[in-house]
């Protein structure tokens, strides 16, 4: 009897490793919120830290470089998220992650003057909802926006760092 017994419950104990081991995040929140409230990533979970993010020039020249003399150029809040956006999904690629696996989010605004000051909310919103919370890609991470006085350049109003997990391989 216990010859049978021993077997089974490496068996069991193996069975529920390798369960663990596939276990998925999961988002907690309102079906309708774009943002989770909350995100569970499984212990032994990979995980992948994407320092803070800024955008791209929208005027840069063919060499990614500005011109000589002219003024850099970032574009509104929703076309510097876009672009972050895009650099953070590159970032998680080349690590084998995707979007899906972000389950924490910080996103820094600078205030925008053609609003008086406070931050674009909608134009990030815009941009943030092309990537997440979408019938290509549900999942929502659980986020933080705020506004600050100021980032490394003038023009430059938005800056985000991302968190990802994903069942270890």
């Amino acid at each position: 009897m216990n010859k049978m017994l021993i077997p089974a419950l490496v068996l069991s104990l193996a069975a529920g490793a390798a369960s663990s081991a596939l276990a998925q995040n999961r988002h907690i929140g309102a079906a309708g919120s774009p943002i989770a409230s909350a995100v569970f990533v499984p212990a032994g979970s990979d995980t992948l830290y994407v320092s803070g993010m800024t955008p791209d020039l929208i005027n840069a020249g063919p060499d990614g470089k500005l011109p000589a003399g002219v003024a850099p150029q970032w574009g509104n809040t929703e076309t510097q998220v876009r672009s972050i956006l895009k650099k953070i999904e590159a970032s998680l690629t080349a690590e084998g992650f995707t979007l899906g696996d972000v389950v924490m989010m910080r996103i820094v605004l600078v205030g925008d003057p053609a609003k008086g000051g406070v931050m674009d909310r909608e134009g990030m919103m815009k941009a943030y909802l092309e990537k997440f919370a979408t019938a290509a890609q549900p999942n929502k991470p659980a986020r933080i926006t705020t506004q600050i006085a100021g980032l490394g350049a003038p023009g430059m109003m938005a800056e985000i760092e991302v968190q990802a997990a994903r069942p270890a391989k």
